[in-house]
């Protein structure tokens, strides 16, 4: 058993991973591969790809629960904080810094080109997460029917994400499990009062702000807590999988952004470390600015990401134990991969809510899905889109150089031209 790593050395480590963490879950994964089981010998094969199994099944973004997983494996729960904070908060800070800019420059005509270029290769990354979850998951025509499915359940039927996943886990729960000779890896030894113990530590924790919010009677406050912890509940499948849920309560249930800006929010998201999940960060200090100034932005942004990362810890302490049993189950993986079929037609839903509000300027909702009046098509919208796919798919640039690079040609064409229009 090779000795832990001190607690300097891991956080030399977890900090690069949290630096370096660009390109959503795939990449950030492979990051962390290449750092804790390549590099040095933390953690083996086999307990990585264990994690990374159970981490999937939890809400929440998996790439930061597989972080805590590892640091928690490594020394404890103070590993796991130390592992999981590192990885948020330099994207949390860069999220931050965005947000402020976004507010007090985000309509000047320079600003607001460069976010055309950025949304427009934000199109091409979601169709590429669309395109590599696809092949990945749908591996039976089950697969395919649960994806078709989930698309039509979200963007004809308007049924809430939460009622569509938790469709698609029941199905795959009850459906036939695969059967296995192979036993189930033990689960590390713990007390069931112990368990408890870090169900109702983390737990009080979470919830804490809310009792605080309704004694002093912030009510928006209180809302926006309420929302986000109910969206961290139901978080499968990424912020990919849930945008259009936020946007729908969000912009029409609560009114505090409009559809461009949560269009805008997404794309700033996309250039930051961590995971896009931060992109609720984002919207909580927007919306905090416009009820209160910069005070209720700065309470707003810190509730969200409150509210969104401290039940990740919650599902990693109390699960970590039972990680190598539960992910060995044969029902529990039927749950997943029903889940991870079904993500794939609710980033389909997403990818045409986004792609439309992107490349058209008029979209009309109707009770079928939005529907574009093709006369407002944004050519230049369109030859960006096109651009960044250039520099994705067959440059195979960095993704935060491709984003830097459709920004700047997007400033360029506000700048030395009337635009394609």
């Amino acid at each position: 058993m090779p000795q832990p790593p001190s607690l300097s050395q891991m956080f030399s480590v977890f900090g690069r991973i949290g630096l370096l963490s660009f390109g959503g879950p795939a990449a950030q994964i492979s990051l962390m591969h290449r750092e804790l089981v390549q590099n040095r010998p933390w953690l083996d094969e086999a307990q990585f790809l264990r994690a990374l199994s159970f981490c999937m099944l939890l809400p929440g973004p998996e790439a930061m629960q597989l972080a805590t997983y590892a640091g928690w494996r490594l020394r404890g729960v103070l590993g796991g904080v130390l592992a999981g904070l590192l990885f948020v908060l330099p994207g949390a800070c860069v999220v931050a810094i965005l947000a402020a800019s976004y507010i007090n420059f985000g309509t000047q005509p320079a600003v607001q080109a460069a976010f055309v270029g950025v949304k427009a290769a934000v199109l091409v990354v979601v169709l590429q997460a669309l395109l590599a979850l696809s092949r990945r998951s749908l591996k039976a025509r089950a697969h395919w029917l649960l994806a078709a499915c989930a698309f039509v359940a979200l963007f004809v039927l308007h049924l809430p994400f939460p009622v569509v996943i938790a469709l698609a886990a029941l199905w795959g729960f009850f459906s036939p499990a695969a059967h296995t000779d192979q036993p189930a890896p033990a689960a590390v030894a713990v007390a069931r009062h112990t368990t408890l113990g870090v169900v109702l530590f983390w737990g009080a924790l979470w919830l804490a702000p809310l009792a605080v919010l309704w004694l002093l009677k912030a009510q928006f406050l209180l809302d926006l807590s309420l929302f986000f912890s109910q969206l961290a509940v139901v978080t499968f499948g990424g912020a990919y999988a849930v945008l259009a849920y936020m946007t729908q309560a969000i912009v029409s249930d609560f009114g505090w952004l409009d559809t461009r800006q949560m269009i805008d929010a997404l794309g700033l998201a996309e250039t930051t470390p961590g995971p896009l999940i931060l992109v609720t960060q984002f919207v909580g200090i927007l919306a905090g600015h416009a009820q209160g100034g910069w005070p209720m932005a700065a309470l707003a942004g810190a509730l969200t990401l409150w509210m969104t990362f401290v039940p990740c810890f919650l599902w990693i302490f109390a699960g970590a134990p039972y990680i190598e049993r539960l992910s060995a189950l044969p029902r529990l993986a039927n749950a997943l991969h029903a889940i991870t079929a079904a993500v794939v037609g609710v980033i389909l839903s997403l990818s045409l809510w986004f792609g439309l509000h992107v490349l058209f300027a008029q979209v009309t909702p109707t009770r079928f899905g939005p529907v574009p009046d093709w006369a407002s098509l944004d050519l230049t919208a369109a030859a960006l889109a096109a651009l960044a796919a250039i520099m994705l798919q067959v440059l195979r640039l960095p993704l935060p150089l491709a984003l830097a690079g459709a920004a700047l040609m997007g400033v360029a064409l506000q700048a030395f031209g009337p635009g394609l229009n």
